[in-house]
C-alpha cells in the first residue's frame, strides 16, 4: 500500500538531514598566519647580576599578586592588589595587614590607586625607609585605613619569572614582561613594561615603526604596569583607530602612532546538501524561520546562513589581518 509523503514531512526530513550534516561553527578565530617570533627574543636577557647591583629600596614584608580571580577576567583591569604573603614581624605584619587583603589605594596627594603588582613594587622602591604609608585596604568587603612604615631592604627582592601574552585580533603581536633591569631603566616598577618579541607579517604596527625589542612604556598616556594593559588597549580601541605608544628603544624615548586593524573575513563554505526559534548559548546564537526555511548561526569568529534547507553560505575570520591604509 503506497503512502504519499506530505510537503511538511519532506521539509522536516530535509531540515534534519541538513542539521546533522552541518559541522559546529568555530568559537575562536584561527591562529594568525606568518607570526614572526625570532628565536633570540624568546628568552629574556640574563641580567641578574645587573639586577642585584640596583638600589634595593624599602622593605614592607608584604608580597602581592594580581587581584583577578578568574581566567575570564585576565584582560580586565584588576581593582587593587591582593596580599599573598606577610613576613612575620615585618612592617606589614606590624600594620595588621593579612593574607587575602586587597590593597586598594595609597593616601597621598594625589592618591595612588593600585591595580598591578608592579605598582606596589615601584612604591616600595621609591619610598624612603621610615616614611609613613597610609593605605586603604579591603578585607572581606569592608574598607579600612592602615599605616605602614617600611624599613631599608637588606637584600634584593626575589627574582620573578616573566610572562608572555599574545594578541591576534587587531594587531598580531607577542609581548613579554620586561625584566626588572629593563623596567626600572624605563622608570617602571618590576613587572611593568611590555617588550615586543613577536609580530605577524601583516601587523599594522610594523609599518608604524614598532620593532622587535621595543619596550612599550605607555599606551595613550597610561603607563604599562603589565603587558595586559597593552592588550586591553588594543582590544578596546575604536574601529579603524590608532594608539599612541611611548617606546623605550636603545635608551631613547620614541613616540609612535600605531593603527589598529581587524580580522579579514573570508567565505569558508557554500554547500548544497519551525515558524521562528532563537537560541543563544554564551557567545553562539542560532535563529531559524519557517521550520528551518531560513536559519542563521553566528559566533564571534564565524557565521552560517542556510536557505530552503539546501543552500548554505558561511564565513568567518581569516588567519590574517586587514591591510591598513595610511
Amino acid at each position: 500500500m503506497s503512502r504519499r509523503v506530505s510537503a511538511s514531512q519532506l521539509a522536516l526530513a530535509c531540515w534534519l538531514l541538513a542539521s546533522s550534516c552541518a559541522s559546529e561553527l568555530p568559537r575562536r578565530s584561527p591562529p594568525l598566519a606568518g607570526m614572526d617570533e625570532p628565536l633570540e627574543r624568546i628568552a629574556p636577557p640574563d641580567d641578574e647580576a645587573a639586577r642585584q647591583a640596583l638600589p634595593k629600596g624599602s622593605f614592607t614584608g608584604a608580597s602581592v599578586g594580581d587581584a583577578r580571580q578568574s581566567l575570564d577576567a585576565m584582560l580586565g583591569e584588576p581593582e587593587g592588589v591582593v596580599v599573598q604573603a606577610v613576613v612575620e614581624n615585618s612592617p606589614a605584619d606590624a600594620a595588621g595587614i593579612e593574607v587575602g587583603d586587597l590593597i586598594l589605594e595609597v593616601l597621598r596627594e594625589p592618591p595612588i590607586a593600585l591595580h598591578w603588582p608592579s605598582e606596589w613594587r615601584r612604591l616600595e622602591l621609591e619610598t624612603e625607609p621610615g616614611a609613613k604609608l597610609r593605605l586603604v585596604i579591603d578585607r572581606a568587603g569592608a574598607e579600612r585605613e592602615v599605616e605602614l612604615v617600611p624599613v631599608a631592604r637588606v637584600r634584593s627582592a626575589e627574582h620573578e619569572a616573566g610572562q608572555r601574552v599574545r594578541e591576534e585580533e587587531r594587531v598580531g603581536i607577542v609581548l613579554r614582561t620586561a625584566t626588572e633591569v629593563e623596567a626600572r631603566a624605563a622608570a617602571l616598577g618590576p613587572g611593568g613594561g611590555a617588550v615586543v618579541v613577536g609580530l605577524t607579517r601583516e601587523s599594522p604596527w610594523r609599518e608604524a615603526g614598532v620593532a622587535f625589542g621595543d619596550l612599550i612604556r605607555a599606551v595613550d598616556g597610561v603607563e604599562v604596569a603589565h603587558p595586559a594593559v597593552v592588550v586591553d588597549a588594543i582590544l578596546s580601541g575604536p574601529e579603524d583607530g590608532e594608539l599612541e605608544l611611548e617606546i623605550v628603544r636603545e635608551q631613547a624615548l620614541v613616540t609612535l602612532r600605531a593603527p589598529l586593524s581587524r580580522r579579514e573575513q573570508q567565505v569558508t563554505e557554500i554547500s548544497l546538501p519551525p515558524l521562528f526559534s532563537y537560541e543563544k548559548e554564551r557567545d553562539a546564537s542560532t535563529t531559524s524561520f519557517l521550520l528551518g526555511f531560513v536559519k542563521y548561526e553566528s559566533t564571534p569568529a564565524a557565521w552560517r546562513l542556510r536557505l530552503v534547507w539546501l543552500f548554505a553560505f558561511a564565513g568567518g575570520d581569516a588567519d590574517r589581518l586587514e591591510i591598513v591604509e595610511r
